[in-house]
């Protein structure tokens, strides 16, 4: 299966299929097995290097994506290149002479030119001074490989995984068909008959009526996202004995529905299935899409907000809420709810490497406390937690809400536009009052669209699709959609011999995805971090250097003993947000400077810990032996070469502060309530209020920020009456 929806019908024409099969191909070629390898001692090796991108299937999958599957304003470029490549003309003017021939036609298209020349022009592309080239290598790269390693053949495997030492999903976890389904009873499929859906909502307790559009349904409160804030929101107040809708636009996933499979999971539960860029594709940006959100698919880290930025909030910022106990209080409660703990049973390889290649230089290891029990061994819970170990916002908050009896969630519905009428203040001054939400879902090949009215609604869609909701229901802040904190983060890998330590059974995709970590501190209070993530063949090929077809197979054959451990600074600079398509990001020269020191001293760990080879991710894919001075040369080029010119792949899995909240309005989006300051009883939940970037991995902090707004929501449905109420 594809990493990305694959019902996108692939519309390419002829001519553009030549030259995406012909760049599929010089990337992933039908290759001889390397001298080394003896063909018959590993049929998996052989099976790899033999089956070519077109031979999977590939370029067709590829085709559709960027035919709908992928949405970039910028996506109409690349087909027009690939156009331009499939003419002799366009090929000469993107290869220069390596497209020419010696006999008759003497100009040849991208698919005429011999491989060896093709990979050469491809290597030129990546280093190319011109911008339009790096995006152009950079786009179809990051798509091409992320498709070919996720798909699938007719035995639920990959043509790569025997080579790779990889398992494919979890074959330790099992779903116990015996398990309480946390969400039994609170989930309503819009896609039923209008009559099955009128009766759904009145036997939960809602008004609903039919309308000449669809219907519109009455509550107190309609939660507009069931991520990490909006799933605390929707709990606490149905758990008060307020009726509670919540809006999701990702589909539900029990646990007996994951499959653990990478390229379904990317399909399903991530914003654009994983494959979600800034403009101009110098950053890569992962965030979930289903019911329970970021907290589905996360790394389990459960770190609460730090004192210094706590500290920066309030006294700097005026944001007295964060030097108050209530916010204390708040996290206590989240932290309880989630049982966050720092015990650990056994450390993934990963982690191992990270602590071992600290202690070794002196460096302070700390443990990072999570929100799954000590034996909670598991490299999958970032394509959903089918053991339900993990204490993600649907087995805790979005449980109690379902356990209430006071909420529904309806799944594969998008928010549309905020509702609202005009309040008479008196003396000629009005102000907006929210009283719900235009919903749209997908239904008979078209959409429908209902009302769901509200006394209060609550938007959390997180920080790329909240501020595009507010814009498009008529809010003006100028500071909706700006300040975007992204915490850009870039990779140093190791290489460990199976014959090394550690030990020869551990592997790269197992074990806690994030149980250590080290800080660097600065006297600004914007340091960096040292952790670990998790990569499957997918990501892992997303991000490995491709300096060559013959470098590239090896490098992935090696994917199972080799670590990552990444650099993340708490960033200064910003961007914008008006939605996923369209998201621009950059970092400040000060960022980056940061981040490059952080890199550097993860060369270093990996060196330290008894990494054979080590490297980074950038473009050039220099990879060097340990012995013999190479970390130090390495960390040499690190800090020379840039990080902003595209040429290293920069990710993030949190963004935050495209709404910041603010203690005047015009200096932020929302007030310390969470309430909006434009709009009474609108109220935002998400990341998008954070003030500033926040440092570290922010899953407490917003849900502790969401706690606090939820009391403030309460207070205002305690009041009397009033005349917006439903």
């Amino acid at each position: 299966m594809a990493p990305a929806a694959t019902q996108h019908p692939n519309l390419l024409t002829r001519r553009e299929m030549e030259a995406l099969t012909a760049v599929c191909d010089t990337l992933l070629p039908s290759m001889q097995l390397p001298r080394s390898v003896d063909e018959d001692d590993d049929e998996g090796l052989v099976e790899f290097y033999a089956t070519s991108a077109s031979m999977a299937g590939t370029p067709a999958v590829v085709g559709g994506l960027l035919c709908g599957g992928i949405k970039h304003p910028l996506m109409w470029l690349l087909r027009f290149s690939l156009w331009l490549l499939s003419t002799w003309y366009g090929t000469f003017a993107f290869c220069g002479r390596r497209s020419l021939s010696p006999e008759f036609p003497f100009f040849l298209s991208f698919a005429g030119v011999e491989r060896r020349k093709r990979e050469e022009v491809l290597l030129s592309w990546s280093h190319s001074s011109i911008c339009v080239f790096r995006m152009f290598f950079r786009t179809l790269k990051y798509i091409i490989v992320l498709v070919y390693f996720t798909q699938l053949k007719e035995d639920k495997t990959n043509v790569a995984w025997k080579a790779m030492k990889y398992c494919g999903p979890d074959p330790d976890v099992s779903f116990n068909s015996g398990q309480r389904v946390p969400l039994h009873g609170a989930l309503l499929r819009m896609d039923m008959p209008r009559d099955a859906i009128l009766q759904a909502f009145q036997r939960a307790g809602f008004r609903a009526a039919a309308t000449s559009s669809f219907l519109t349904v009455a509550c107190d409160v309609a939660v507009i996202g069931s991520g990490c804030g909006g799933s605390v929101v929707a709990g606490v107040l149905a758990k008060a004995g307020h009726k509670v809708i919540v809006i999701e636009k990702g589909s539900y996933f029990p646990r007996s529905d994951l499959s653990l499979l990478e390229g379904e999971a990317l399909s399903h539960m991530y914003e654009c299935g994983g494959i979600l860029p800034n403009w101009d594709l110098t950053a890569l940006f992962l965030a979930g899409s289903t019911v329970g959100g970021g907290s589905a698919i996360n790394w389990s880290a459960s770190i609460r907000t730090p004192e210094h930025v706590r500290r920066e909030w309030c006294d700097k910022l005026g944001l007295e809420l964060f030097g108050r106990e209530a916010y204390d209080r708040a996290l206590d409660a989240v932290c309880d709810r989630m049982g966050v703990q720092t015990g650990l049973e056994e450390e993934g390889f990963n982690n191992m490497v990270l602590r071992k290649g600290c202690e070794a230089l002196g460096m302070e290891p700390a443990d990072v406390p999570r929100n799954a029990p000590p034996d909670h061994y598991c490299g999958w819970c970032h394509l959903g937690c089918r053991s339900g170990k993990k204490r993600s916002t649907v087995e805790t908050w979005l449980a109690d809400l379902a356990e209430s009896g006071n909420g529904l969630i309806l799944p594969g519905c998008s928010a549309v536009r905020i509702l609202m009428h005009q309040k008479d203040r008196g003396r000629n001054r009005r102000r907006r009052v929210a009283k719900g939400v235009a919903v749209a879902f997908a239904f008979g090949g078209g959409t429908r669209e209902f009302v769901v009215e509200s006394k209060v609604t609550v938007v959390a869609c997180g920080a790329f699709n909240t501020p595009g909701l507010l814009k498009r229901s008529g809010l003006k802040n100028p500071h909706i959609g700006r300040h975007l904190h992204v915490h850009p983060v870039v990779m140093a890998w190791g290489y460990f011999p199976p014959e090394k330590w550690p030990e020869k059974g551990k592997r790269s995709y197992e074990g806690g995805i994030l149980t250590t970590m080290y800080s660097e501190s600065h006297e600004s209070g914007y340091g960096t971090l040292l952790q670990t993530p998790m990569l499957h063949p997918g990501m892992f090929a997303t991000v490995t250097p491709w300096a060559s077809a013959a470098d590239f197979r090896e490098r992935m054959t090696r994917f199972s003993r080799t670590v990552h451990v990444f650099a993340l600074v708490r960033d200064k600079g910003s961007g914008t947000a008006d939605g996923t398509e369209w998201v621009s990001y950059g970092m400040k020269e000060e960022d980056e400077g940061k981040l490059k020191g952080a890199l550097e001293a993860a060369t270093r760990v990996l060196g330290a810990a008894g990494a054979e080879e080590v490297g980074t991710q950038h473009a050039k894919g220099e990879r060097v032996r340990v012995i013999g001075g190479g970390v130090e040369w390495l960390a040499r080029k690190v800090r020379k070469r840039a990080l902003r010119d595209g040429r290293t792949p920069v990710l993030s899995a949190h963004q935050m502060g495209s709404c910041r909240m603010s203690a005047e309005e015009s200096k932020g989006a929302v007030s310390p309530s969470g309430e909006t300051w434009e709009v009474e009883r609108l109220y935002v939940a998400d990341t998008s209020v954070f003030p500033t970037a926040l440092g570290v991995n922010p899953m407490v902090t917003v849900q502790a920020i969401a706690y606090c707004t939820s009391q403030s929501i309460l207070k205002v449905l305690q009041k009397p009456k009033q005349s917006n109420s439903v």
